[in-house]
């Protein structure tokens, strides 16, 4: 089992926004949640980050129970998220959001794994020196996907991914997750 989440509850203040969530991901697998807009996937999505923490229930990954640890010390385990809007660093390069993302990778790795973003997103080759805010939103979603990727993560996160987004870029983004699932073997929620 890749994640598990056992019973998650999770609040915004009083506001009890998760209330005994489960959900399983084995590796390897695509698992999809759906639901109207304030059911609870972006938070469920950030409480694996613990924020919110969780305030009851479990959130194991890869075996080993996170559901108290630090946010950085989560990413550390091998699990990235690519947040609702993108939230891409405007006033950077594509290069330096690229190299933002590369933070806990080993820096011996980074060449390649730009070339690899390149490879999947050969639009952010062209535009690895302009700056991210001036990219559609299309690009910044892709770049937002490439940033996480930089981690080498075990498990991508993907919220919302297709929010405001032209079909064109929207079928793109699909057929590269797919991608990702079938040639690396990434496991994604």
């Amino acid at each position: 089992m890749m994640l598990k989440l056992s019973g998650v509850h999770a609040h915004y203040g009083h506001i009890h926004a998760l209330r005994g969530i489960d959900v399983e991901v084995q590796p390897g697998e695509i698992v999809t949640l759906i639901g109207a807009n304030g059911a609870g996937k972006s938070t469920l999505m950030m409480s694996l980050f613990g924020n919110p923490r969780a305030s009851a229930g479990r959130i194991v990954f890869d075996g080993e129970d996170i559901t108290g640890l630090p946010t950085h010390e989560i990413s550390q385990r091998g699990i990235a998220l690519v947040p609702e809007g993108r939230r891409i660093y405007p006033r950077m390069t594509v290069l330096e959001n690229l190299q933002m993302g590369a933070v806990l990778a080993d820096p011996a790795n980074f060449e390649a794994d730009v070339a690899r973003m390149v490879e999947l997103f050969p639009i952010l080759g062209e535009r690895k020196l302009q700056r991210a805010g001036t990219l559609s939103g299309g690009e910044q979603q892709m770049l937002a996907i490439g940033r996480a990727l930089m981690s080498r993560p075990k498990m991508l996160l993907l919220d919302e991914p297709s929010l405001g987004l032209a079909p064109l870029y929207i079928k793109k983004i699909f057929q590269i997750v797919r991608e990702l699932n079938s040639e690396f073997g990434m496991t994604i929620l």
